[in-house]
């Protein structure tokens, strides 16, 4: 067992942290207020390769490996602990990378590209109103004439519904809808790289909605309603049915880099803490780091954060293993359990040190001049179930340790 990076994975985390350093540290406040990531700065990313790390070379990707993904994605969010840009960057490549291993030539070849480029998002669109874990239950459906799909139905609380269809060119989502049958279960369940808008033009009717949310300002939450939309068959993504296998790989992949992000965050804000109580004195001059009630809390935390960073390597390093060395040891399903713990203990452990560090600062943490309650709001969208709850993640976590036969109820 190798617990160290080598040093071109080294080399790629001090390039991020220095760009991010220059182009995203000083304006994460100005984006979290002004609700909005700049195109100049997606593109930008774009242009250092942030939006592509492990799409093939071929479709404008770096190729680079999975584990170097999660090292930008934590990069990105310590120098913008509100998560916003983070979050744009790990959406556009956990789900492009499902695009990269199972769509056909011609989608890879016209949606990656201008992902990489940031002139279109892509991201997931499986959540409806009746309950975003319940995917079997979709009522979203996707009827079939000829060559030509028509999708109808509602989602709701997706990411990236004003980047796609006012923001940017264009781009879509991995949406899952039903087909052939209505009836609840996963076995008629048919995905698609929905694309409804591309170089700046709608290609249907679409009704579109933006949430204002609490936190994590810089990227757009909403909902969108379509009605006999008009998807070509080559954008279906797998086979007809057989929709929420790929769903579920893809959630794999997207929730380790969400992992990442809330570890990113959270180093940040214990660092702020550790600042504060090394130089804030009281009681005729002891520092706040001497008592024992904070420097015990602190080794808590800082333990449960770097157990939370392993879990999330590890998880990392078996997507390589799976996707990129497609080592015939591993296969999809391993990834279940790491990936859960790494979901489960990102989002739950940077609560936690945020809870703490705010404590120690006391009533200045409620101040906006404090920042901290910035990088707070935006990683609950993680502990609230944002990718998968965290409920989710411990029913994962029993049902393949113990088995699915003996936890249903």
């Amino acid at each position: 067992m190798d617990f160290e990076f080598n040093q071109d994975e080294l080399l790629f985390k001090k390039s991020v942290a220095e760009f991010a350093e220059k182009y995203i540290e000083p304006r994460w406040i100005e984006i979290d207020d002004a609700g909005i990531i700049p195109n100049e700065l997606i593109e930008k990313m774009g242009e250092y390769g942030l939006l592509s790390i492990p799409i093939s070379e071929e479709y404008g990707g770096l190729g680079e490996s999975f584990i170097k993904a999660v090292l930008a994605i934590e990069e990105l969010a310590y120098h913008d602990p509100a998560v916003a840009i983070a979050v744009y960057v790990l959406l556009n490549n956990g789900w492009p990378y499902l695009i990269d291993l199972y769509a056909s030539h011609d989608v890879k070849s016209e949606v990656l590209p201008k992902v990489a480029k940031g002139k279109y998002f892509f991201g997931i669109a499986s959540t409806e109103a009746h309950g975003g874990s319940d995917v079997a239950g979709a009522k979203t459906f996707a009827r079939k004439d000829g060559d030509m799909w028509y999708i109808s139905g509602e989602k709701i609380y997706i990411s990236g519904v004003r980047e796609v269809l006012q923001q940017l060119d264009g781009g879509g989502w991995f949406l899952v809808s039903k087909s052939g049958s209505k009836e609840y279960g996963h076995r008629n369940i048919t995905t698609f790289a929905f694309l409804p808008r591309r170089d700046g033009k709608l290609l249907g009717e679409i009704e579109w909605n933006i949430f204002e949310e609490i936190g994590r300002g810089g990227l757009s939450t909403g909902s969108f309603k379509v009605e006999d939309f008009p998807v070509e068959d080559r954008f279906r993504v797998g086979e007809e049915g057989k929709g929420f296998y790929l769903l579920m790989e893809g959630f794999n992949i997207a929730r380790v880099l969400v992992a990442a992000a809330c570890i990113g965050s959270a180093r940040w804000a214990l660092e702020q803490g550790v600042e504060w109580v090394k130089n804030r004195k009281l009681f005729n001059g002891r520092r706040l780091s001497s008592f024992q009630g904070i420097y015990m809390r602190f080794s808590e935390l800082y333990a449960e954060l770097e157990s939370a960073r392993l879990f999330t390597y590890r998880a990392a390093w078996m997507v390589d293993k799976i996707y990129g060395e497609k080592d015939p040891n591993y296969n999809p399903k391993d990834l279940n359990i790491p990936v859960a713990l790494a979901k489960y203990k990102g989002p739950e452990t940077a609560a936690r040190i945020y809870e703490e560090v705010m404590k120690w600062l006391g009533a200045y943490s409620y101040m906006k001049e404090s920042k901290v309650y910035r990088g707070w709001l935006g990683i609950l969208s993680y502990l609230v179930g944002a990718e998968g709850g965290q409920n989710i993640m411990k029913i994962i976590i029993a049902r393949d340790y113990i088995g699915r036969e003996f936890i249903r109820g």
